[in-house]
């Protein structure tokens, strides 16, 4: 198993940065990528970035690709999202998730390759 922690959320106005933190522990050997999907009330989980474990390999989706960057930092077993020029559409509870399989490109996008997830961490962005 696998448990996943997000933190780092927070209220920031638009054209901000806030930087997300999602903690790994457990049997993090077996996660082969990790992946961010904000959600936001009445709307269904949307795909943002998604990096390889070793942090050689990132994908991002349309809407955030040049303001948001996805790391690793596997010695703290640590995946981080900056996010930088910050709209209020990207208000939502941003969740981190796990896959165990290899995957790559566009298969990304889709959450149910992803195996844990974590409990979410609320972002707001006002105008």
């Amino acid at each position: 198993q696998v448990q996943l922690v997000e933190s780092g959320g927070g209220l920031v106005q638009a054209g901000g940065s806030l930087r997300l933190s999602c903690a790994a522990s457990g049997s993090t050997f077996s996660i082969k990528f990790i992946g961010w999907f904000p959600q936001a009330p009445g709307k269904e989980r949307e795909f943002v970035a998604a990096i390889r474990w070793n942090g050689q390999y990132t994908y991002y989706g349309d809407s955030v690709r040049g303001r948001f960057t996805i790391s690793t930092d596997t010695a703290k077993n640590t995946v981080l999202l900056q996010m930088n020029l910050l709209k209020p559409e990207d208000t939502a509870v941003y969740y981190c998730a796990a896959g165990s399989k290899y995957a790559c490109g566009s298969l990304y996008r889709d959450p149910n390759i992803y195996d844990y997830w974590g409990q979410g961490t609320q972002v707001t962005v006002s105008s």
